[in-house]
């Protein structure tokens, strides 16, 4: 073999690695702090494939870093997150008390981007209007969930039900899995009501653990924004937008690398797509939270 041949096929050989190879991104390392729905594992298990995708697309190193709900806005500013993704609460207080921007928001179910607080009672149980959840025990979610606490404790004070005072109890179940909890709290009858989120009910029928002939639903508040991605007010405007693209391109057959294999972003995500709403989308939800005086509306 000559060694012009040689060279050549060294030179041949190097630009097809070159061609199939794709670059690390460098600089700094932004994190995204995702909000834990039910547990830290499942968190990482869920937004890994989609932290990797935003990777590539946006061409920036992130670090995907599980938050309790409770924690967030403690941790978003003390450990100086770039971008957010949390229910839409929890955007309100990052947005009034942070100026954290609005990027996209999450669909998923019946609903799209938004969703909605219902409020349940076994079937049989002669609970059929909120009136009679007079004298009650009632089954909330995490108080700051919008539609498994917020949007029905809403709905009961526009009714004339002080949830404080008309009811017999309320409680918040502890641990992961909490909305689950709620609707199984009601199902097996350890509880007379439940705040459950219409999607929880949707999913858990859909799955077939429950038939949506074994409740009354009683009331279900307007519907609101659903989960949503956020960026710091001080992330670079290009960069935002890059990030906010990147989630709006996403398609039902994008893939990305994970461990070898090519995984379904959206599916392991759980999520349908992600929307472009208006922050004036959220004022339904503002007006909730300023008439049950909660954050980032409270008066002490």
């Amino acid at each position: 073999m000559s060694l012009r041949f040689v060279s050549l096929f060294l030179i041949l050989v190097g630009l097809l690695s070159f061609g199939c190879s794709t670059p690390e991104p460098d600089g700094p390392v932004y994190k995204i702090g995702y909000m834990n729905c039910n547990s830290e594992s499942e968190t990482l298990r869920r937004f890994t494939p989609l932290t990797r995708y935003l990777e590539r697309e946006v061409g920036a190193r992130f670090e995907l870093v599980p938050v309790d709900t409770q924690d967030f806005e403690e941790r978003f500013v003390r450990e100086k997150f770039a971008f957010a993704h949390t229910n839409s609460l929890i955007y309100l207080v990052l947005h009034e008390d942070h100026k954290a921007r609005l990027l996209a928001t999450e669909k998923r179910g019946q609903f799209g981007a938004r969703t909605a607080g219902a409020v349940i009672a076994r079937k049989g149980s002669g609970i059929r209007t909120l009136a009679d959840l007079k004298g009650k025990r009632m089954l909330f979610g995490p108080q700051l969930a919008p539609s498994g606490f917020l949007a029905q404790y809403d709905l009961l004070l526009q009714n004339g039900i002080d949830p404080e005072t008309d009811l017999a109890l309320y409680g918040i179940p502890h641990g992961s899995y909490k909305h689950e909890k709620v609707i199984y709290g009601v199902y097996f009858g350890a509880w007379d009501v439940a705040a459950a989120p219409a999607l929880d009910l949707e999913l858990m029928i859909r799955d077939g653990r429950i038939s949506a002939d074994d409740f009354n639903v009683i009331a279900q508040s307007e519907i609101f924004p659903y989960c949503t991605f956020s960026a710091a007010a001080d992330v670079d405007p290009g960069l935002a937008e890059r990030f906010r693209r990147a989630l709006l391109e996403l398609t039902p057959e994008t893939t990305v690398e994970i461990g070898g294999e090519q995984v379904r972003v959206l599916k392991a995500t759980w999520v349908d797509g992600y929307e472009a709403l208006t922050d004036s989308d959220y004022d339904i939800l503002r007006a909730m939270a300023r008439r049950a005086n909660m954050p980032p509306y409270q008066q002490f």
